[in-house]
Parts: C-alpha cells; structure tokens; sequence
C-alpha cells in the first residue's frame, strides 16, 4: 500500500474544504440527467429549467473546484475517482444540448480532456494499493470512472464518431466489472459494509443504466449485422442486471438515498429504460421509465430542499464566525 494513503477514508471524504469536495459535479449529473429524462416524456417545464439550472452550476462548481484545487489530496484514490463527476457532468450536459453542434463539441472535449487526465492518475494509484489494497477501500463511488466513460461513449455517438464510442462502451463495461469484482470482495470480508451500505452503492445500478444508455445510442448508429446484434444482447444484459440491483439497494439502503449519489442512477435508469423501448417497442418500458421519473424528479426535490437548508444553516454558521 502506499505509505501516503491513509487506510480507510469516507468516500465523501476525498479532500477539499467547506463542503467543497472532488465529487460534487454530482449535482449536475443529477440535474442533467433528470431534465433528460423529462425530455424523453415531453415535459419540457420540467425540462428546460432543470437544464438551465444544471449549465449555470457546471461553471460555478467548476470554479470553486479551481479556487480550492490546493485543498485536495491528488494522492489520495478517492479525490481522483470523484473528480470522474466532472468528466461524467460534461457528458450529460453536452447529451441534453446535443442539438447544439457548438456546445456538443465544447462540452465532449472539456470531458475528454478531464477523462484523459484523470484515468493515468487512478491507474497509477490503483497500481500502488494493490490488490488487497484496493479491496480494502472500494466503495460504490469507484464505478464513477464506468459513469464517466459510458457518458463519453454517448458523447462520440452524438458526434458521428462510433468507432471511438465503441472503444469507451468497452472500457466503461471493463471497469465496471474490475470496480464491481472489488467491491463484492470488500463486502464478502466484511460484514459491516453489507449492513450499512452507503448512498453511493447506487452507483453500481447507475453506472449499468448509463453503459445500457450508450449500448442504444451505439446499436441505432450501427448498419444491422453481427456487431449491431451483439450490442443489443449486451445492452439487455446490462438493463437486467440494473434492474435486479434496485430492490436490494432499496431495502439495504434507503434511509439514506436522498443524496445526488442515489438521484442520478434513478433518472438515468428512467433515460435507459426509454431508449430501449424506442429501439426495441417494447411498450412496458415506457410506462417503467415514466414511473422512474417521476421518483427520480421527487428524489431531486428532496435532495434540493435538504442541501438548500444545510447550505443556509452553514452560511447562517460561517457569518457568526468572522474570519
């Protein structure tokens, strides 16, 4: 193990200050995603502001992540792996406004560029931990780096760019598996990380929702044939599985999914289950994925109200301390 990572930290954990911390372009995930997936059912007043909202917050994060960019530990797996909420956050805005060729474009490379800094970054430090290691510390957020790549996968598509779609389609499955394999084995030894499992385990339904998502997006854009079919098996495989991941989740852990962790994976299981009713017909998945957004739209709601009250009670807090 490296001698510079502590143990064990939180996975909320991963540096910052002032609540400032490398996973919080999750609210934009969110946002993004949920103002999607209002799209898809054409509610568009519940759509457009939702949009708007997540395009003012990406700069704003963006800013306070530069102003307080020596408050985080870069050494540190967690504050790398959160970081993929930027990566993630780009995808699903340019996703939203991929009629717009310009922001399209302008948010896919912010994205790519993100991406491609990061993924050595957490390489290097998966490497140091090693395998006992990285058992010892994985948690649902590490499958942000699947979230990541699947939402550039979709970003390629939308850019005419399949070949490399396919390519990040790939490597967001093969991280979800080596992410997936590390937490199982982490939960197998440790029977407390089965009885309290956090809110960022949803990841793990949310991050076969997003690839599911790319899966349709790649499977439109490819001409019919052996590759175009080997696409939809694996893009209802991962929809099965996604599926069978709810109940679970919700019984181990649903006095604590009002947080963007478990919002995101709710409205993009909503997306997914969409698309794969315009590919396939199959007309049930409309009525699951209407039904998703609206849980998913409630969730944000909560979330909203409960971090708009935390953030008054800390600005209340932080005037009666004068620096």
């Amino acid at each position: 193990m490296d001698p510079q990572q502590p143990a064990h930290r939180h996975p909320a954990s991963g540096g910052g200050a002032r609540g400032v911390k490398p996973e919080m372009f999750a609210i934009v995930m969110a946002t993004g995603i949920v103002s999607i997936s209002a799209a898809d059912h054409g509610f568009g007043i519940v759509s457009v502001p939702l949009a708007a909202l997540a395009a003012v917050a990406l700069p704003v994060l963006m800013y306070l992540a530069a102003a307080r960019w020596r408050t985080f530990d870069l050494r540190d797996i967690d504050t790398v792996v959160g970081f993929f909420t930027y990566v993630a956050a780009c995808a699903v805005l340019a996703s939203r406004f991929a009629d717009h060729s310009v922001v399209l474009w302008g948010l896919g490379a912010m994205g790519l560029v993100g991406w491609l800094s990061l993924v050595p970054s957490l390489l290097k430090r998966m490497w140091r931990l090693g395998p006992t290691g990285l058992r010892d510390r994985a948690h649902g957020t590490w499958e942000l780096a699947s979230v990541a790549t699947s939402g550039l996968a979709i970003v390629f598509v939308a850019a005419g760019i399949v070949f490399w779609a396919l390519i990040f389609w790939a490597c967001a499955l093969a991280a979800y598996c080596v992410m997936t394999l590390l937490i199982a084995w982490r939960a197998l030894g440790e029977p407390e990380a089965r009885r309290n499992v956090p809110p960022d385990h949803w990841i793990l339904m949310g991050a076969l929702a997003i690839a599911t998502l790319a899966g349709e997006h790649i499977h439109a854009a490819l001409h019919p044939g052996p590759l175009a079919d080997g696409v939809r098996i694996i893009t209802i495989v991962t929809l099965a599985v996604a599926t069978v991941q709810i109940v679970p989740l919700a019984i181990t852990s649903w006095r604590q999914m009002l947080d963007w962790p478990a919002v995101f994976p709710l409205g993009m299981y909503s997306a997914a289950t969409f698309a794969m009713m315009l590919e396939t017909g199959w007309q049930p998945l409309a009525i699951v994925s209407l039904v998703f957004f609206w849980i998913a739209l409630a969730a944000w709601l909560a979330v909203a109200v409960i971090v708009t009250r935390r953030l008054i009670r800390l600005t209340s807090e932080h005037g009666l301390r004068p620096e």
